[in-house]
C-alpha cells in the first residue's frame, strides 16, 4: 500500500493545485518512483489511498499499466490519518501481510528484502510489524524509535522511521473501518508488547515535507 491522503499543507502553495504524491522528483511524479520501484521488486498489485485531490492521482497512475503494477484506489472524503488510512483499505489488502510505504518519501530501500519479512509473518512468525529505520535527518533530529538487537523501543538512542513497514492485518484490529486514526500509538502499544522488530537502513532516503526539501532532492537527482 502507498498512503497518498495527505494535504501537504507545509508544501503550499505546490499542494494546492497537486497532489504531494504527484510533485516532479527527477523528472517523474514522487509516487512513480515507489511504483517502479515495488514492481521491480517482484510486487503484483498496490492499493493507493488518497483524498485531497484524488481525482489527479487517478487520472495521473490510471491502472498502473505504465508502471508494472496494477493498482486499486482507496478514496477517502476526508484523510483518516495513517492507520485510519490502512485500516479503512483492508478489505482491499486481503488477509495476508501487506508492505506500506509513505507516498511523500523518496528512497532508494530495496522493497525486495521484505519479502522475508512478509513470508514469515505469514507463517505464524511472532511479529505483528516490522519498521524500516534510517539516520535522523536535521528537521528531525530527535529521531522516533530506538533499536536494540533488531527489535524496537522506546529508549534512545533514536532512529528516525522512513514511513516503510510491512504489517499483519490484525495490527489495526482496534481501528474502526472509515475512523481517524495515527500510527504512532499503535506502533509504541505493540513495540512495548515486544511484538515489532526494526532495522536500520543507511540508503537514500528524503521526506519530501517542505519545498526546500524538494528542491533540494531534485539538485540530488539531476547530479
Amino acid at each position: 500500500m502507498i498512503l497518498a491522503a495527505g494535504r501537504g499543507e507545509r508544501m503550499r502553495p505546490l499542494t494546492d493545485t497537486v497532489p504531494k504524491p504527484l510533485l516532479p522528483v527527477g523528472g517523474k511524479p514522487l509516487i512513480g518512483w515507489h511504483l517502479e520501484n515495488l514492481a521491480r521488486a517482484g510486487f503484483s498489485s498496490v492499493v493507493v489511498n488518497h483524498a485531497h485531490l484524488g481525482h489527479a492521482i487517478e487520472s495521473s497512475l490510471g491502472d498502473g499499466g505504465a508502471y508494472g503494477i496494477r493498482i486499486t484506489y482507496s478514496p477517502e472524503a476526508e484523510a483518516l490519518e495513517t492507520a485510519g488510512g490502512i485500516a479503512n483499505a483492508l478489505p482491499l489488502l486481503g488477509d495476508r501481510p501487506f508492505l506500506v510505504v509513505n507516498g511523500d518519501i523518496y528512497c532508494d530501500y530495496d522493497f525486495a528484502r521484505l519479502r522475508l519479512v512478509l513470508d514469515a509473518m505469514a507463517h505464524g512468525g511472532g511479529d505483528i510489524a516490522h519498521l524500516v529505520l534510517t539516520d535522523n535527518p536535521p528537521h528531525h533530529p530527535q529521531g522516533d524509535f530506538g533499536l536494540a538487537a533488531g527489535r524496537l523501543t522506546a529508549r534512545a538512542p533514536r532512529l528516525t522511521f522512513t514511513g516503510i513497514g510491512a504489517y499483519r492485518p490484525d495490527f489495526f484490529a482496534e481501528v474502526p473501518h472509515g475512523g481517524k486514526a495515527p500510527l504512532g500509538p499503535l506502533i509504541r502499544q505493540w513495540a512495548a508488547a515486544g511484538r515489532v522488530s526494526g532495522e536500520h537502513d543507511r540508503g537514500c532516503w528524503a521526506d519530501i515535507g517542505a519545498p526546500e526539501r524538494l528542491r533540494a532532492l531534485n539538485r540530488v537527482l539531476a547530479g
